[in-house]
């Protein structure tokens, strides 16, 4: 039976990747004064730069700007200036104090979800930014638990459910990554609710979760949650 529910933060309590692909579309017109490159192989090499340093620098706005700049320095053979430099630097910081904007009706979902379980929040990225994004979103009386993590794969969930004395089967996670929030939680037996968002990172698009998992049910709106909820009940059962 189900008992604990986990939500995803970016994405799916409030908007965050426009934001990231703003700043990238700025990092390319940057890039593009000084090589003859199209947008999309700018944005792959970006692409590669970020997945190469998420070890070094974890998920975030910092991770990208110190990987965008990293980018434009080898795509520009050094010859990018100080000035653009600096651009690209205040594009992370535009990123980390973008306002917290929540997903229509997400608090009235996880309110209605809250009256019959235990609710948890569980996000990744940079510390200080998520703990701001909490706090700003309005929404931090609403969980058990907050947890901020480095990265979420199955040791995480694995952390989270052996504190709560769960077993997975137990547990149901919310989010809109496939990759991150739903695929971890169901190789461990888990549940999953994938709401997805209209763009999403190319590096939470890859995952290896086939189509029409019966641990998994998706949802087109947060409206849609609580019901998605029961129905994992049922089957959980």
């Amino acid at each position: 039976m189900l008992q604990l529910i986990g939500f995803d933060g970016d994405d799916t309590l409030w908007h965050s990747e426009g934001y990231y692909r703003q700043a990238n579309e700025e990092f390319a017109t940057i890039v593009g004064r000084y090589v003859d490159l199209g947008d999309q192989q700018v944005h792959d090499s970006m692409l590669a730069t970020e997945q190469r340093n998420l070890k070094l620098f974890g998920y975030g706005a910092k991770g990208m700007a110190l990987s965008m700049v990293e980018t434009a320095i080898a795509v520009s053979a050094g010859r990018i200036t100080a000035a653009d430099i600096h651009r690209l630097i205040e594009l992370g910081k535009d990123v980390l104090q973008h306002p917290v904007e929540l997903l229509p009706g997400i608090r009235e979902a996880v309110e209605a979800v809250a009256q019959h379980h235990a609710v948890v929040l569980i996000t990744k990225g940079d510390l200080f930014h998520q703990e701001k994004k909490v706090a700003q979103s309005g929404l931090a009386e609403l969980f058990r638990r907050i947890e901020i993590v480095s990265e979420k794969n199955g040791d995480t969930y694995r952390r989270v459910l052996a504190e709560f004395k769960l077993q997975p089967a137990q547990f149901a996670m919310v989010g809109n990554s496939l990759r991150s929030d739903i695929e971890p939680v169901v190789k461990l037996g888990g549940w999953g609710i994938h709401l997805p968002y209209h763009v999403t990172w190319a590096h939470e698009l890859e995952h290896d979760l086939g189509d029409d998992h019966p641990h998994v049910i998706t949802v087109e709106a947060p409206s849609a949650i609580p019901a998605a909820v029961a129905q994992l009940r049922e089957r959980a059962a």
